[in-house]
Parts: C-alpha cells; structure tokens; sequence
C-alpha cells in the first residue's frame, strides 16, 4: 500500500524525541510526527502526550522525496463546525486619522504602554542609508588599516 498524502492510518509509536515522535506505519514505514503535530494545545513534552507502543491515529501530512513521511495526530480529529475558530473580522484601518484608540493596530494613537506615540519623523530614503552606510565603512577601513599596517611592518612602517 504506498503512503499518499491526506491518508488516515493507524500505527504504533516506536520512539519519542524532544521534538515529536516516530510513529511505525504499515509494512515497516516509520513517519515523524512533530511536536506540533501531536495536540491542539501547547505541547511541552511529547512523553506527557504519548508513551512507547501506543497505537495512534496519523495523518499523513507529507512526504518527501528522500523518503521522510510527515504525520499529524492533531489532524485526525474532525472538528464541528461550531468549534473551529470563527474567522477575524476585517477591521479597517486608516493611517491618517491614526488607527483605533486600543493600541495594537501599529500606528495607532498609542503603544503598548499606554502612552502616546511620537509623531512619525522624516524617514531617511534608501539613498541616505546607503550613503551613510558607505560613510561609515569607509571610516571603519581606513581605521583598521592605519592599525594593522603599523604591526606588520609594511609600507610606511618606521624601524627603530
């Protein structure tokens, strides 16, 4: 039976890592299934989830052309409708009256402290930067070479 993609199956968990769990499929297949994979919630430690030799249902979420098979424990189980997360409401947000008053949005009226934000200031363009960052290398350079070439004894260096 070849492991196809979206494919439910049962298999028997071989070996718990720190970050997810093998799990032996059918015919001798072993997958992965990544601590992310395992629960809806925060999973800390795989061992508070799953123990050696449990039998699971996987979900068969990829696999790669090296041979490596991607599982989920989290995606077997069917929701109700009524229990998935309802999606988020398009909240406009217009820059130029400075967002809503509750501080999340960027841009807002306020940070995350409470305090009013700082009026924005002239951005300095691409151009700038590059200029400014030329400025400083080339300090930086001719810096270091002043140091060095005085060690080494190269050009200019005075023996004594």
């Amino acid at each position: 039976m070849a492991i196809e993609v979206g494919t439910k199956l049962e298999g028997k968990v071989t070996g718990i890592t720190h970050f997810g769990a093998f799990v032996e499929l059918s015919e001798g297949v072993t997958g992965l299934v990544h601590i992310s994979e395992i629960a809806d919630n925060y999973v800390k430690d795989v061992n508070d989830h799953l123990k050696l030799e449990d039998k699971v249902l996987v979900k068969v979420i990829n696999v790669d052309k090296d041979g490596k098979i991607g599982l989920s424990i989290k995606q077997t189980i069917d929701k109700p409708p009524g229990e998935q997360r309802p999606p988020r409401p398009d909240r406009p947000f217009n820059r130029d009256r400075g967002g809503d008053d509750r501080g999340g949005g960027g841009g807002g009226r306020f940070d995350r402290g409470g305090r009013p934000n700082k009026p924005p200031m002239n951005k300095p363009t691409f151009e700038d930067k590059m200029s400014r960052f030329l400025k400083d290398s080339e300090e930086k350079i001719s810096s270091l070479k002043k140091n060095t070439e005085g060690k080494r004894g190269g050009r200019g260096a005075r023996r004594v």
